[in-house]
């Protein structure tokens, strides 16, 4: 079973290079071929204090995994540089809403938007849950409060992510629950493909929102 999904992956990544993948294939294909080499065959490859890429190559060279073909090896090193690593450095805890718990702005019930859900949590303690940034951006406006933190999920890697630290692209061919969306992205260099791949009209940050940008995707 193992062998025939290795096989069919291989099929869609033969053809393209480590520095080229695009990253709609490393999310669908790449990472979970990826995921399944670490767990089958060098579960306790040590991922402790990495820093370099070159760092992380070498372990592979020195784990069981030395031996396996190239494009599995690549296939293994993206999803542990970016996806494994990532998560074990990932200083937020994932969001989590209950089934009775619904957007403040708009009503809906969050639990059905899981990869959506966003937070601000004011100095007074006071946390807010929403379906996606734009709601919680109107609250935000509504509600000009000291804020302690507004947490999001970066689009690619459904990380929580620090939304004042965030790039947010919009006017995308991605739709959130509510519509047009800002879409939240951990770094630039990933805004900068979702840009490309969803065609999106522009990348801004958190305090390049305004309410006439959260209006304007209503």
């Amino acid at each position: 079973m193992l062998r025939t999904f290795f096989i069919y992956t291989l099929l869609f990544i033969a053809t393209f290079s480590q520095a080229n993948y695009s990253q709609a294939i490393k999310t669908k294909k790449i990472y979970p071929l990826g995921e399944k080499i670490y767990e089958k065959k060098c579960p306790t490859l040590n991922l402790e204090h990495l820093h370099t890429k070159e760092e992380l190559q070498k372990r592979i060279d020195k784990s069981s995994c030395a031996k396996l073909s190239k494009k599995y090896k690549e296939a293994l090193f993206l999803y542990l540089w970016e996806v494994k690593r990532s998560n074990k450095e990932n200083a937020y805890e994932k969001l989590t809403v209950t089934k009775e718990q619904k957007c403040p702005v708009c009503g809906m019930f969050l639990y059905k938007y899981p990869h959506w859900v966003s937070m601000i949590e004011y100095n007074d303690a006071k946390k807010y849950y929403f379906d996606g940034m734009k709601d919680l951006m109107k609250f935000y406006f509504e509600h000009p409060k000291e804020v302690k933190q507004v947490l999001t999920q970066a689009y690619y890697t459904q990380q929580t992510t620090n939304a004042l630290d965030a790039y947010f692209v919009i006017g995308s061919d991605v739709y959130g629950p509510m519509g047009n969306e800002l879409i939240p992205l951990s770094n630039k260099d990933a805004a900068k493909k979702f840009l490309i791949e969803h065609r999106g009209s522009k990348i801004i940050r958190f305090n390049e929102i305004t309410p006439e940008v959260v209006e304007s995707l209503d």
